[in-house]
């Protein structure tokens, strides 16, 4: 298989400038020639998700009163950030029209992007299961769940997940809410602190020495085994995908309220931190599916873990990895430490995705002081990874050859700008207060 991976990219990226920034672990910017601007997809899934998260409303309003000042949504607001973008035009950019943070290192329950999915997935399984069992019906007030007599029931099975740290805390979260037993498969990476907490609330953590993708396969391997367990496989999850897809309904609503138009004038970027792929991968088709060509999304990743970024050039998407190219996968953004993207989301984003970027640990702190400093955001150091999308994109030579290629040069002061953050609002004090100084 080795020599197999060996030939396809001597034959396919050979002379590709890209592919050798990336073997040299420089920051590259990476236009995705598959990219297809006037595809256009339907998906009741995602519909079936916006109906399922609104059925939720009250049980989420119930148990999480943070959660009333969003009408019960897993959401997060839309802020402009004038003084950060003034810092990015300090990168000799030029004009670029709106900038904005889509801040779900303030996302209620646990902090991070990873609630959508996560979360999402999660309360569809309860709910499946409650049907199935006849304990409601989707007229039912769903706050039901909350019961003990609810509880009860759910203690009878058990979620089981493999993560870096943000998803393994939403499922924690929420599966022990509702009853479950929840056991997390947690890399090496994860950080200490996610570890901890999901202990505090009684989930069972199983640590592994080896990387992300040993912990998600024996996570998987050891659910196979249990008949009342469901695993949540962050890889191949369509349940997760579409949970984050029904983020880009609420943007949609944001950017009308701020007066926001989308069109061919008016062009949207949006720039999403990368590991596996899912959350990302999902936002984008959900995007994809209401702006189609006027949205252009684009992947960050560490320069030790671009896992999307190599399964798209090469064509091989899950079948490579980045140890395969002599990369280490070893990150501070412990969110994006993933060696092999998601073959689900590789090939839904093989035609959908704009490109991707590279990006080194220590400007990743930079932008983490800089969005503190001029706008007091504290995110992780993966979320800090979509924060210098803009400036990637106006200022290197590829991102100017993508926007004429697309026709969007003369149109960048209509432009608005979307940096998503995912991450942060859950990092203890003394850690944050590590990554600002470091």
């Amino acid at each position: 298989m080795k020599q197999e991976i060996s030939e396809q990219i001597s034959d396919l990226v050979k002379d590709s400038m890209p592919f050798a920034e990336l073997v040299r672990m420089e920051e590259t910017f990476w236009r995705n020639p598959s990219y297809e601007p006037n595809l256009r997809e339907t998906s009741e899934k995602v519909k079936e998700a916006e109906a399922r998260w609104r059925r939720f409303v009250p049980y989420l309003k119930k148990v999480y009163p943070e959660t009333k000042e969003r009408d019960g949504r897993i959401d997060s607001p839309l802020m402009d950030i004038p003084k950060y973008k003034k810092f990015l035009q300090g990168e000799r950019m030029e004009e670029m029209g709106s900038l904005f943070l889509k801040c779900d290192h303030l996302l209620a329950i646990s902090g991070s992007i990873k609630a959508r999915g996560g979360i999402y997935e999660v309360l569809k399984h309860a709910e499946s299961l409650a049907l199935k069992n006849g304990l409601i019906s989707e007229n039912d007030d769903y706050s039901i769940f909350a019961s003990d007599e609810s509880k009860s029931f759910f203690s009878q099975y058990s979620i089981a997940v493999g993560s870096t740290g943000n998803l393994g805390l939403s499922i924690g979260m929420i599966g022990k809410e509702l009853g479950f037993d929840v056991t997390v498969h947690m890399s090496k990476e994860a950080m200490e602190w996610k570890k901890e907490k999901l202990r505090s609330i009684g989930a069972n953590v199983k640590e592994y020495e080896q990387d992300y993708g040993i912990a998600v396969e024996s996570g998987r391997s050891q659910a196979l085994l249990d008949p009342m367990c469901h695993f949540i496989d962050d890889e191949q999850s369509f349940d997760l995908f579409y949970g984050y897809a029904a983020a880009a309904g609420y943007l949609k609503e944001q950017l009308q309220q701020k007066g926001i138009i989308v069109d061919e004038e008016h062009p949207l970027f949006v720039y999403l931190p990368c590991g596996v792929g899912g959350g990302p991968g999902g936002i984008t088709f959900g995007l994809k599916l209401l702006f189609g060509k006027n949205v252009h999304c684009f992947f960050a990743e560490p320069t030790h873990s671009p896992c999307m970024l190599l399964g798209l050039m090469t064509g091989l998407k899950e079948k490579i990895s980045v140890q395969d190219i002599g990369l280490d996968n070893k990150t501070m953004a412990d969110g994006l430490a993933v060696g092999r993207p998601s073959k689900l989301v590789s090939e839904y984003m093989e035609r959908h995705l704009s490109g991707c970027y590279t990006i080194k640990d220590e400007r990743l702190f930079k932008l983490l002081q800089a969005l503190f400093y001029y706008e007091n955001h504290k995110v992780e150091p993966s979320s800090a990874a979509a924060a210098f999308g803009p400036a990637v994109l106006l200022n290197s030579e590829e991102g100017q050859k993508y926007l004429e290629e697309n026709q969007l040069s003369t149109k960048l002061n209509n432009a608005a700008h979307i940096i998503w953050s995912t991450g942060g609002s859950m990092v203890p004090d003394s850690i944050m207060n590590e990554y600002l100084i470091k």
